[in-house]
């Protein structure tokens, strides 16, 4: 069976001009595998900029290559030991700071009106966000959890709030008439 890329469909024509003016943190996101799908997952949904902080491991690692498929060539990223000063630098630019965190102050992601542009925050597999990140954050956004888990893998957190947002995205540049 042929695949025929997306782009080519009359569904994908609404995106061909979209540039999501979102760009994700992980800090402290240990497993490679996890940095590889988020690389993937961000040339997807053609993401601005991936930020590594911390441990979080950087290319070129074979691990990192295994799940990003390339995608880590070509997606634009950048690494920083310490968060803080990177988060302060793009609220300079005026980017709303999301924590995708369950706390007491989150929003459900369904009901989240996000302010682009935005940086995500993705914190470490076991520990969630530092304290003193989620303290830097302006909003926070949960993912509704029904199961008996409260949580996601990581990398699948991060797509189901991409994915959430290019929806929204679009729906705003079709409301505007620009798509």
């Amino acid at each position: 069976m042929d695949r025929t890329p997306y782009q080519a469909t009359p569904l994908g024509a609404a995106y061909e001009r979209i540039q999501l003016p979102v760009s994700v943190l992980l800090d402290n996101v240990r497993s490679m595998y996890n940095v590889g799908a988020f690389f993937r997952t961000a040339d997807a949904v053609r993401l601005e900029k991936l930020y590594l902080c911390g441990i979080t491991p950087r290319p070129p690692k074979s691990g990192i290559t295994k799940t990003a498929l390339g995608s880590e060539q070509r997606v634009p990223w950048e690494h920083s030991w310490e968060p803080a000063p990177l988060l302060e630098r793009l609220r300079a630019t005026g980017c709303e700071i999301v924590a995708v965190e369950t706390s007491l102050h989150s929003v459900d992601l369904f009901d989240w009106t996000p302010s682009f542009p935005l940086c995500l925050v993705f914190g470490h597999e076991v520990e969630g966000i530092r304290p003193e990140l989620l303290a830097r954050c302006d909003t926070h956004v949960r993912i509704p959890m029904l199961g008996t888990k409260h949580s996601l893998n990581v990398a699948t957190a991060g797509g189901v709030v991409l994915y959430e947002l290019l929806r929204k995205y679009r729906r705003m540049l079709e409301a505007a008439g620009v798509i």
